[in-house]
Formats: C-alpha cells, structure tokens, sequence
C-alpha cells in the first residue's frame, strides 16, 4: 500500500507542471494584466519599475520558467492584486469550499442511495421510471440556472433563507449546498441503481433469503455492501467535482470559497493566484481519489490482500481503480 501511495504523490510532479504550463499561457493570452489595472495611477517610471519587478517586461517563457523555479522552492508567488502569498489566500478560502463540498456530497448521498435502492428493487416499477426521470432532470438542469432559481424563490419571494455569503451560518449553506447537490444527486442515483441491479440476483443473496435472512437486512448489508464500490469511485468523483468546478455556484451565492477567488483573479488576470490556486485543487482532487482508492480495501477484503502482496500483474497494468472495479463485477463478491 505504501508504494502505491508514494508513487501516487511522486504523479502529482507532472500533473502539477501541466497544469501550471495551461494556465499560465492561458492567462499570458488574455488581454491585460494585472499591472495594467492597478497600474492606471501611476507614473510611467513606476509602471516600468513594476514590470520589472513582475517580469512582465521579459518573455512568457522567462516568467514561467522562474515561476516554476519558485514553486519547486515551495512558492506559489504573490498575488499582485491582493498582495498576499497566493497559499495564505486559498488556506483562507479552502475552509469555505470544503464546507460547500462537504454538505453537496452529504445532500447527494443522503438522496441518491436510497432512491437508487429503491429503483433497484422495484426495477421496471413506475417508481424505478420515476427516480430515472429525476435523475435526468438532475443531470440536465445547469447549476447557475437552478441557484438562481432557488434565490429568487427562497430568498426574494418566501425569504426563508439568504441568497448570499456566509454569515447566516447553516442557514446560507443550504442554498448553494442543494444546487451542487442536485447534479451530484443525479449521478449517484443512476450508479447505485445500476450497481444493485448487478448484484441483487447474484446466488449468494437467494442462498442468504433461503436461509431466512430478512429482505431488508439482504438488500441494505449484502447486496449494498457489495455494490459499494462504484458507488464509492462516483462518490469520490464528484467529491473532486465539488471542489474544483463549484466556481459558477459559489459565484451565484457569493460564497467566499475558492471557486470565487479564482473568478476574481481570473477577471484581474492575476497570474499568480489563478494559477496557484488551480494547481492546489488539482493537488486536492488527486488526494481525494488517492483516499477512494484506499476506502476499496476497506470495502474489499481481497483488494486489501492485493495492497499488502504487492498486487497481480493485471492488477499493476490497470491501477487498483480498474482492479476494484473488475472485482466489483464478478459473482460469488463477498456478502
């Protein structure tokens, strides 16, 4: 397991150079900087010393090759907008985005996997066709339309809840909560449902009723327990969803979250924090899916077997994803 996890990290190098090549020359497109805006009051002699300064008065290449110098340094930069160290301003932000995910998965989970359970069970059923139908119409509305929705409803017209910020505490979670949720939901639905349509007429749940075992305890600890797995993957998928493209709802709900400050920097072509801040969600994203990947060997007990010997050769090809997910599928899973 410690060779899995280690070379995992040792992956997050080149996906942290990819990233950071895309966003700088992204950003060094756009028309402007950040200079050019904060810059409007001052001489001409102090806009060139600040250009210096900045390295914008040398090519893109110089600048993110010192850039990438610097972040192997263990420096993000500074933002030149805020002028804060761009790795205080998202710990500062982190908490609010992690609140936002948190409560998006614990809305979508909470719905999802009793529906898609109940779909399961009920398969061909007008209750299956109507949880089918909800999940379209999830996966089909765009967050920004349904947040805005939601606070002209909510907060304009039944002003039971606020349409903005934070500073209501769960109150002004809901909202933004409930529109990243919906889309989540969604998803989830159609995988549980799926996932316990593969299991639930496996051999060892009729042995399991023969014996007398309650049809609820068979459908809610055997056959769940083995259609965890891709359920845990989407769990885990949307999860990193939520905390890296939750920018349009937190900018609807003028949440204080990442998402928002990356807008912000984005609209002040502030380099620096845009690209800091995109290179620390996709660091956070990867931890996220390296923890899924050890949550199947709670879940499996011959995964965790595979981790502790070092894994097959098909298993080494595939990743412990695949693995996991190839295990999930066959007959005779552990009930």
């Amino acid at each position: 397991m410690h060779r899995y996890i280690i070379k995992r990290v040792l992956m997050l190098i080149p996906i942290i150079i990819g990233v950071s090549f895309i966003v700088f020359f992204m950003m060094d497109m756009a028309e402007g900087n950040a200079l050019d805006l904060i810059g409007l009051d001052f001489s001409e002699e102090k806009l060139a010393e600040l250009y210096h300064q900045y390295g914008y008065d040398r090519s893109v290449f110089y600048r993110y090759l010192l850039y990438i110098k610097n972040l192997f340094h263990g420096s993000l930069g500074t933002s030149i907008i805020y002028k804060k160290d761009v790795l205080d301003l998202y710990l500062q932000r982190l908490p609010a985005t992690l609140k936002l995910a948190s409560a998006s998965v614990l809305v979508a989970v909470v719905l999802s996997i009793p529906l898609g359970i109940r779909a399961a069970t009920h398969h061909g059923s007008l209750t299956d066709n109507a949880s089918m139908v909800l999940a379209l119409v999830g996966l089909s509305m765009p967050n920004y339309w349904l947040g805005l929705m939601l606070a002209v409803l909510f907060a304009q017209k039944l002003h039971w809840l606020p349409s903005s910020g934070d500073l209501n505490g769960i109150w002004s979670l809901i909202l933004p909560a409930i529109t990243v949720g919906t889309g989540l939901m969604a998803t989830m639905t159609r995988t549980t449902r799926s996932s316990m349509l593969d299991v639930i007429r496996q051999d060892y749940l009729r042995t399991a009723r023969a014996k007398g075992v309650p049809e609820k305890r068979v459908i809610n600890v055997h056959a769940l327990r083995n259609a965890l797995i891709p359920i845990i993957t989407v769990v885990g998928t949307e999860m990193g969803k939520a905390l890296g493209g939750a920018v349009v709802t937190e900018n609807v709900f003028a949440w204080p979250g990442v998402g928002r400050l990356i807008i912000e920097a984005v609209n002040q072509r502030d380099t620096a924090t845009v690209t800091g801040c995109i290179i620390l969600t996709a660091v956070m994203i990867s931890i996220v899916q390296l923890i899924v990947d050890i949550l199947y060997a709670f879940v499996d007990p011959r995964l965790r077997a595979e981790y502790s010997t070092g894994g097959q050769r098909s298993r080494r090809k595939t990743g412990p994803r695949a693995a996991a997910l190839g295990l999930a599928g066959k007959e005779g899973a552990v009930a």
